[in-house]
């Protein structure tokens, strides 16, 4: 699935594990990748606008940052 909100050309990926789907949202402009995790019944569409307004937050955070992407790395333990 391509689009986003206002179809920015996000590019969104479903994977479903047992009982939750894994949902990728990528912009190929600033390669920002972000992922959620959700339950399965909430519906693709529910899923893919989640994962997208998590990415448009990210690159919202970047441009107040910059412009510049947040680093990649291993994550925060918790």
């Amino acid at each position: 699935m391509t689009g986003g909100a206002g179809d920015d050309g996000y590019i969104v990926e479903f994977y479903r594990l047992g009982g939750a789907v894994k949902v990728t949202a990528f912009d190929p402009e600033t390669l920002t990748e972000v992922s959620i995790v959700g339950d399965p019944k909430a519906g693709e569409a529910a899923l893919g606008r989640a994962a997208v307004a998590k990415l448009e937050y990210v690159l919202r955070k970047a441009r107040g940052n910059g412009g510049t992407p947040p680093p990649a790395g291993p994550g925060i333990l918790v």
